[in-house]
């Protein structure tokens, strides 16, 4: 039986290109449930794998979707019946493994969390791998002694997938937020999500000679990294982490060790595709706890499969806001 996935193939020249094609059960990938897709989401990566590849695409031709969720059809694993709701982030899925852009699925098991109670698939999938990232980077900042009432939060990148949830939960669970954004315009989005500071963008993205600011900030979850994080951990308070989670602004880090040998300044690195199982659940279940789920749908941007090659571009131009929900079946 056929259905609808959008595949990337390679031509002769070596250039991409992504419609939405019929393929069966039998195109699909070995693993040990088979999952009837209902949601999935479009991060950085998928703009990146639904296009060139970024090195990330091992053969074609690909499904891209790092993230899905959806129901089990078919389980040789007894973790998961048939009629099991599920969600999958990571793995390298949707990479080096066929993803989410199709009708259907075919994972190891290891690789899936139950869905958690109280969040449906579409839900899951407006949190997907930004949310996830997001809630890991906020547990990593908490174990390292985050507490309300220590002052603001940064959130750079705050209009984006990982920035919207992270100023969400934060302000939910009563911290004081200050979202960095380079887009005026989504202030007022922001301020809904919890913000109560607005920092421009040209505050933060340039480097300054001087190692050490003001002790400005208690917390920060950063999504931009380069000479932006360079120049929070010099604003950081006493003591304080900045929970590291993406590079859209570069991978280079023209940063001294002065923050962190004289203020005790914590760098915390988050990944989130080879996180175990019990940090996942985890994560989830304080997903489903801390996440207003009225801020989540204001959030969300509907899409089909037919938008992804659009949103793909639009993506790795920064120019996505919120969380985009991809109804698959659409």
């Amino acid at each position: 039986m056929s259905f609808n996935a959008l595949l990337v193939e390679k031509d002769d020249d070596g250039k991409t290109h992504a419609a939405v094609k019929q393929i069966s059960d039998g195109d699909l990938p070995g693993g040990d449930v088979t999952v009837a897709v209902e949601f999935s989401t479009v991060n950085y990566k998928d703009g990146l794998c639904i296009g060139p590849g970024g090195g990330l695409v091992r053969t074609y031709p690909h499904v891209p979707g790092i993230d899905f969720a959806g129901t089990v059809e078919t389980s040789s694993d007894p973790r998961y019946a048939p009629g099991d709701k599920v969600v999958l982030t990571g793995w390298r899925v949707g990479e080096a493994h066929w993803g989410g852009y199709a009708q259907k699925a075919r994972v190891k098991a290891d690789w899936l969390v139950p869905l958690p109670g109280g969040l449906t698939t579409r839900q899951a999938m407006a949190v997907g791998t930004a949310g996830f990232t997001a809630m890991l980077a906020i547990i990593a900042l908490e174990d390292h002694g985050l507490e309300p009432g220590q002052g603001p939060v940064l959130v750079t990148g705050a209009a984006g997938g990982v920035g919207s949830v992270a100023t969400a939960i934060l302000a939910n669970l009563g911290y004081q937020v200050a979202g960095v954004t380079g887009r005026p315009e989504t202030a007022d989005y922001l301020t809904s999500l919890g913000a109560s500071q607005i920092v421009p963008r040209s505050d933060l993205n340039e480097t300054v000679k001087r190692p050490l600011e003001a002790e400005t900030w208690a917390g920060c979850v950063d999504a931009v990294g380069g000479e932006m994080l360079a120049r929070v951990l010099g604003q950081m308070k006493y003591g304080a982490s900045v929970a590291a989670v993406g590079l859209a602004g570069g991978a280079a880090l023209p940063a001294t060790v002065i923050p962190f040998l004289l203020r005790g300044v914590n760098l915390l690195g988050i990944d989130s595709v080879m996180q175990p199982f019990e940090k996942r659940q985890k994560a989830w279940d304080r997903i489903a706890g801390d996440l207003p789920m009225d801020k989540l749908d204001a959030m969300i941007e509907p899409a089909t499969l037919s938008d992804l090659p659009k949103l793909g571009a639009d993506i790795l131009k920064g120019q996505v806001r919120g969380r985009i929900v991809v109804d698959v079946n659409a």
